[in-house]
């Protein structure tokens, strides 16, 4: 009996220990999905406000809504593509690597751009506008030469020439095989007809050589020669009056 309830406790606590931990998880799942549409939804609330300060706001306020604009767009799409490509080519993953440590110095030149966007100072503005400039072009270009580096090694993939010639060529010639087919009825009609014309062929031969055994050799000439046995024996007593008549002649 102790060892029935020890068991039943001990069951209890493993339950409510899945129960915990499962809990906790949830917890941290819904949690992770929170946060990560709350980060969606501010991006997407600062890329507007960016597009609308550059379309709206001339001069040096512009320009910096701008850059920063051309900073976030290039980096987020080049990792896009790099997350994307990396499920079917693992070999990209030092270049999530490289993505990350530029996507640093990409932060940093963004806060930049951010603090000189409330700098009162239009000297200071004019200042420093021309080198964050030069840095954010530097990392958007890097992060660009990333992406197409990327999608040029997924299409050099994909395009396998060789294996494509050899493919077409193959489904070519079971094209051509298909469009060229024989009902099975009609190809056992053939062959039947193929048989019954070769045995009729070896039996005419076996007459022909029977009715030719026992003749005489000027016999089977004529015979093979077209004529019929009944004319072949008339020619042979035609001759042989025809000598007959000569002999008398000579003599």
């Amino acid at each position: 009996m102790d060892v029935v309830v020890a068991l039943l406790a001990l069951f209890f606590v493993l339950c409510v220990a899945a129960g915990v931990v499962l809990t906790v998880k949830a917890t941290r799942a819904v949690k992770r999905g929170v946060e990560r549409t709350v980060a969606d939804t501010r991006k997407t609330v600062q890329e507007t406000t960016l597009k609308a300060r550059r379309a709206v706001q001339p001069g040096a306020a512009g320009d910096i809504a701008g850059l920063r604009l051309t900073l976030r767009s290039s980096v987020d799409s080049t990792r896009r593509e790099l997350e994307h490509a990396v499920e079917g080519d693992p070999g990209l993953r030092e270049s999530i690597g490289l993505l990350d440590r530029l996507h640093e110095y990409a932060r940093q030149v963004d806060g930049e751009l951010r603090h000189l966007e409330r700098e009162p100072d239009k000297s200071r503005v004019a200042e420093r506008l021309p080198e964050l400039r030069s840095r954010a072009e530097r990392i958007a270009q890097s992060a660009n030469s990333l992406r197409w580096a990327a999608q040029d090694r997924a299409r050099h993939t994909a395009e396998d020439e060789d294996g494509l010639d050899a493919l077409t060529t193959q489904i070519d010639l079971e094209t051509g095989a298909l469009r060229h087919w024989t009902p099975a009825a009609e190809q056992e009609s053939a062959e039947a007809a193929g048989s019954g014309k070769r045995s009729g062929e070896r039996s005419g031969k076996d007459a022909r050589a029977g009715d030719g055994a026992g003749r005489s050799p000027k016999q089977q000439a004529a015979l093979s020669s077209g004529g019929t046995a009944e004319g072949q024996d008339a020619f042979q007593a035609l001759l042989a009056k025809i000598e007959k008549l000569r002999k008398p002649e000579s003599a």
